[in-house]
């Protein structure tokens, strides 16, 4: 029962929607509860969270179509346009860098977003990450530095970020 708003948590950042989100909670659950006798006890958190990425690829195994997810949340986001003469720190906490942040994190590959998720989002340790995605500790860090790399790029190329002094 402690590990239910772990899973939750993870379980959005997976899926992006909070009823999916919750039907993959119910559907770990199940399977935690089938394999009991599997458990040996240690590390609840890490074999929960190992079902549930288990669940999560089975379940996106075959892709749904573009065509069911919300139009009206893409058209929401463009009609988003920031005010004129806007301050930067207006600029950073409006649409537009939501936005940025959002699309760069869309673009990245599946196995970086799922690292940034895990520990940016939800505030997983490395090592909580690494038994959840079931990676080796190093694998997570620089998968997490380069998905950050390539976010801050794109962040730069937007002019929402100012560019590194080296």
């Amino acid at each position: 029962m402690p590990e239910i708003e772990v899973l939750l948590r993870v379980a959005r950042s997976l899926t992006g929607r909070s009823a999916d989100a919750e039907d993959l909670v119910q559907d770990t659950l199940l399977r935690a509860y089938r394999s009991i006798d599997s458990f040996d006890g240690r590390h609840p958190r890490a074999w929960l969270l190992t079902i549930l990425r288990n669940t999560h690829i089975n379940r996106n195994r075959r892709r749904r179509p573009v065509l069911l997810d919300d139009p009206d949340a893409d058209l929401d986001r463009l009609a988003a346009t920031p005010a004129a003469g806007e301050t930067t720190e207006g600029l950073a906490l409006g649409s537009q860098f939501d936005a940025a942040i959002e699309d760069a994190f869309n673009r990245l590959p599946d196995h970086y977003r799922q690292v940034v998720a895990l520990v940016d989002v939800q505030g997983l340790s490395y090592a909580e990450a690494a038994e959840a995605l079931a990676l080796p500790l190093g694998t997570v860090m620089s998968r997490l530095h380069r998905a950050r790399s390539r976010m801050r790029k794109r962040l730069v190329g937007a002019g929402l970020a100012p560019r590194r002094q080296m």
